[in-house]
């Protein structure tokens, strides 16, 4: 698998009956199929457990929600202790560059959710920004936050 621009664990990979690879999911706590955009995945969410301090019982990955009257799944979601979604995370295969149309999936996804923040990941490049709902903007900041950072929004430009 491709190099990626996040710190490195040790994955716990296995093989199906048929051969498949799958790689261990420790939040939804099953084995999985292990694609490419799953790999990002993974290690991203290793990131955000193991080095920014985020909650493993407060992220949730494959979330369904109902989006004009269709299911869709956000790939991953971070909540605060209250239980209201604070983040959503969208992650793309390496090889998959990031664009407007992956902002826009996520911005669809947002209008359900209403998070303040939205992250992008390609395993490579990772994009934070913060929606303003009173000044109905956003604005992109340099880093993801800690999850102390997401919670008392010390967030920095």
């Amino acid at each position: 698998m491709t190099e990626l621009n996040l710190p490195k664990y040790n994955m716990r990979i296995s093989r199906d009956r048929n051969n498949n690879i799958k790689i261990f999911d420790s939040i939804r706590k099953k084995f999985v199929s292990l694609t490419p955009e799953e790999y990002v995945r993974q290690h991203f969410t290793n990131w955000l457990i193991n080095y920014l301090h985020y909650p493993i019982g407060l992220i949730a990955n494959e979330v369904k929600i109902s989006l004009n009257s269709t299911i869709k799944r956000c790939d991953t979601i971070v909540y605060s202790n209250m239980g209201d979604p604070m983040m959503i995370i969208e992650y793309k295969a390496p090889h998959i560059s990031i664009n407007q149309n992956v902002f826009d999936q996520i911005v669809r996804y947002n209008m359900v959710l209403k998070t303040k923040y939205l992250v992008v990941s390609n395993g490579m490049q990772h994009y934070c920004c913060i929606i303003d709902y009173d000044n109905n903007s956003y604005h992109f900041i340099p880093h993801i936050p800690t999850y102390e950072e997401l919670i008392i929004g010390t967030t920095q430009n």
